[in-house]
């Protein structure tokens, strides 16, 4: 006997699907909604995220000082000004052997282009040097062309630069604030919603903030780790600029996975540039090694269920932030999936049944009997 298909069942499972459907489309217009609303709010967006970033850094000393008995405003402003320094003396640290080995490297630049030069005009390519010429001239020719769009991008930078600065200067003003205010925001924030969001919400905030500090501390402290290392490398390599590729290592931990490999793909590089393909091939091996000490020992150690994300999600959070905003997208795509999970985690237990039903209710152990003597 066959079995009929019922009109009934199928017309409430396709309202089901219709209702559904309809409830997911409207809460990606939402998404959509907010995330527009923040491009357009982003001058103010970017100093805020900065901001809440190098608090959750320099937190913990912050709270220290203010344990041992410092007033909330000389523990943030001591802190804020400590940490432009710092700032201010790696920036200068930089500069210098840049400036100094900066002949040099352009002299291995150009030592690099002709050892290519004369390896293309050689067997299996047998590039000519008309051929090379010609390649040349073409792009010469479409440089000069494009000379109005050079003269536009160089204005466009010039802006960035001016926002950047503008950026950095409103990010430590508010870190200033976060650092003295910060304990207050919570208990104000309780005070100002109504209802069942005035537990909701700040149960959620301080999750949150909690896993943004156990991100931004671990990243560092990761970071430093692989910059000690691999410029330890570079160092008894005799690699130049070693410091700022250190620094560039550091900074680039920031950004998991796409991070290390374009801080290892310009390290190797240079020392391709500089020393030849020898060392060039020595620097890849080390940074493999320390991004292998990386992923499999320092990163558990460091992070362990801090994130509670998959490496999975991780790769997929930063390919996807970074098609969406580019860098900036890459830098805030893990916490920003953090921070989503711990919203869904609260979500899920709120709205989870707890009450045992009747199969699952404790069945009382039976009371011993008495002994007797």
């Amino acid at each position: 006997m066959s079995a009929t298909l019922r009109s009934t069942k199928a017309t409430a499972a396709l309202r089901t699907a219709a209702r559904v459907s309809a409830e997911s489309l409207l809460v990606l217009l939402m998404a959509g909604v907010t995330l527009w609303i923040l491009g357009r709010m982003w001058s103010v967006v970017w100093p805020l995220v900065v901001g809440l970033f190098l608090t959750t850094l320099t937190w913990p000393l912050t709270r220290f000082l203010r344990r041992h008995g410092w007033p909330p405003a000389l523990a943030a402003g001591a802190v804020t000004v400590s940490f432009l320094l710092l700032v201010a003396g790696v920036i200068a640290l930089i500069a210098v052997p840049v400036a100094s080995q900066s002949g040099e490297l352009s002299k291995g630049v150009i030592e690099g282009i002709g050892r290519l030069r004369a390896w293309a005009a050689g067997p299996p390519l047998n590039i000519g040097d008309d051929q090379i010429s010609g390649a040349l001239d073409t792009a010469m020719a479409r440089l000069q062309d494009s000379i109005g769009s050079m003269v536009t991008a160089v204005a466009t930078g010039v802006g960035t630069v001016f926002n950047g600065v503008v950026t950095a200067f409103l990010a430590l003003f508010l870190m200033f604030f976060f650092l003295k205010d910060g304990p207050r925001f919570l208990p104000w924030l309780t005070r100002q919603l109504p209802g069942r969001l005035a537990v909701d919400i700040p149960i959620v905030a301080e999750r949150s903030w909690n896993t943004l500090g156990a991100f931004v501390r671990s990243q560092a402290f990761v970071g430093l780790l692989d910059a000690v290392f691999i410029g330890l490398g570079l160092w008894f390599l005799d690699v130049p600029l070693v410091l700022p590729l250190a620094v560039l290592t550091f900074v680039s931990a920031f950004v998991p996975i796409i991070g290390a490999l374009f801080a290892g793909l310009v390290a190797v590089l240079i020392a391709l540039v500089s020393n030849g393909v020898t060392d060039a091939l020595i620097v890849l091996a080390i940074i493999i090694v320390v991004q292998q000490l990386e992923g499999n020992v320092f990163q558990p150690m460091i992070q362990s269920r801090g994130l509670g994300l998959h490496a999975a999600v991780v790769l997929l959070a930063v390919t996807l932030g970074g098609s969406l905003a580019g860098i900036v997208g890459s830098l805030l795509a893990v916490p920003s999936a953090a921070i989503l999970a711990v919203f869904w985690n609260y979500l899920r237990d709120q709205l989870t049944d707890n009450t045992p039903t009747p199969d699952e209710t404790p069945v009382p152990a039976p009371t011993p009997a008495p002994t007797t003597s």
